[in-house]
């Protein structure tokens, strides 16, 4: 608008100016309008060209600007990656100093385990076990041998040699089962369990070398080492998820022993870091058995940030407020039990309400043994929050010598801790 109307302005001047020459200059009307036409030629080029003397101006302030911006770009980038390298650095110092601190661990638990071998060796051969050798019972029965594996074959001294002789060579292997969030079945946790190995390889299952290692006072050593692995796992975890915890088991043997349980909890105050990745579950009736100072060391456990769980639940009729005071975040019960067997297991609520019942005292319902989708869908009608069993993953074992970085969705690796020193 405004160039229209300055054009228009030279266009009424120059008119003027060719008027005053026809009239006053003595002019002719072709010549005085020749004379306002080129007047008004000059005029409008004149005015291009202060025109393109602003845009030119105008085009070199912005391109001096872009210049400048250019320049304070290029000198956050540079300052970006030097705080990316400054970063980078860090992570792999923090890496690697976490590496060697498995290594380290790894270490001087190799040491303390040939040195506690041969405690275990000495202690346990100097206790008289009651049975003499003429005690211990007639030789196998070859063909029942064939039958039976070697294990099952022996008696129960010879056993305990097994298991005292697979204690001793570090033959202490750790199984992991998966434990997932139901409706989703996205793995939140992983159990981990422990297995012995006889010489020939044979697997020695709890329920076999329990009954005789806890008489012998050989269960804290089991659980010092499945402590240890798990500590290893849960480290190698949080490299690369933290939504991922593990159970660690401690039976009731090892929380009523007066000389490990303290070690214990001291051990767990030093890596309180882990409270968020490992849950420590415990038998029903060892948590029903607890005295004061069994309740004072479950208390401090929870106090560190350390959730507990509780398994082998035979019967429903529980104090949760008790409970609920000693830290317990989780409840395993059977599959079995949920869907057909609440009066039998004297549950106060029927099994819809179950859950309600927990979560008013803060504690999350795992079903167990869950094998069939069938028994899935009757879980879900009664707001289950957690599964495990064969359906969802058997457990799987993980040995040191095979053990790489630790997946979550793929084989876990193990962990270990110092063992306590024995004699």
């Amino acid at each position: 608008m405004t160039n229209a109307l300055i054009v228009a302005t030279y266009a009424m001047a120059s008119a003027a100016i060719g008027l005053a020459f026809h009239q006053f200059g003595g002019l002719g009307p072709i010549l005085s309008a020749l004379v306002g036409l080129a007047e008004f030629l000059l005029c409008t080029q004149v005015h291009a060209s202060v025109l393109r003397a602003r845009d030119r101006e105008r085009t070199e302030e912005a391109i001096d600007d872009l210049k400048r911006a250019n320049v304070i770009v290029t000198r956050e980038l540079d300052e970006t990656r030097t705080k990316m390298a400054d970063v980078t650095a860090r992570i792999e110092q923090k890496s690697n100093a976490q590496g060697k601190k498995i290594v380290s661990e790894l270490q001087v638990l190799e040491s303390l385990i040939r040195e506690f071998a041969g405690n275990i060796s000495k202690k346990a051969r100097e206790e008289d076990i009651g049975i003499a050798d003429d005690d211990r019972g007639p030789a196998a029965d070859p063909a029942r041998a064939i039958e039976e594996s070697y294990v099952e074959a022996l008696a129960e001294p010879d056993l305990l040699d097994v298991i005292r002789t697979s204690l001793e060579e570090n033959r202490v292997d750790l199984y992991l089962q998966p434990i997932v969030s139901l409706p989703q079945r996205k793995v939140r946790f992983y159990e981990a369990l422990s297995r012995l190995r006889a010489e020939d390889g044979e697997v020695i299952m709890p329920a076999q070398y329990i009954r005789v290692a806890a008489p012998a006072g050989l269960m804290s050593v089991v659980d010092n080492l499945l402590l240890f692995r798990c500590v290893q796992i849960v480290r190698r975890l949080t490299q690369k998820r933290r939504d991922v915890g593990v159970f660690c088991n401690i039976s009731g043997h090892t929380l009523s022993d007066t000389e490990f349980f303290p070690q214990f909890l001291e051990y767990m105050h030093h890596h309180r870091d882990l409270a968020g990745q490992i849950v420590f579950e415990f038998e029903q009736s060892a948590i029903a058995a607890a005295g004061t100072q069994e309740e004072a060391n479950l208390r401090f456990l929870s106090g560190l940030g350390f959730r507990l769980s509780m398994d082998q639940v035979t019967s429903l009729d529980l104090d949760f407020t008790r409970l609920s005071g000693l830290g317990l975040h989780f409840l395993k019960v059977r599959a079995e039990t949920l869907v057909s067997g609440m009066a039998d297991a004297h549950a106060a609520v029927a099994a819809e309400d179950f859950k309600d019942l927990l979560g008013r005292h803060g504690v999350n319902l795992i079903g167990e043994r869950i094998e069939d989708e069938k028994t899935v869908v009757q879980l879900l009608d009664y707001h289950v929050d957690f599964g495990q069993g064969y359906l969802f993953g058997e457990p799987r074992a993980i040995r040191d010598d095979t053990a790489k970085a630790f997946d979550p969705m793929d084989t876990p690796a193990p962990n270990i801790v110092p063992l306590r020193r024995s004699g």
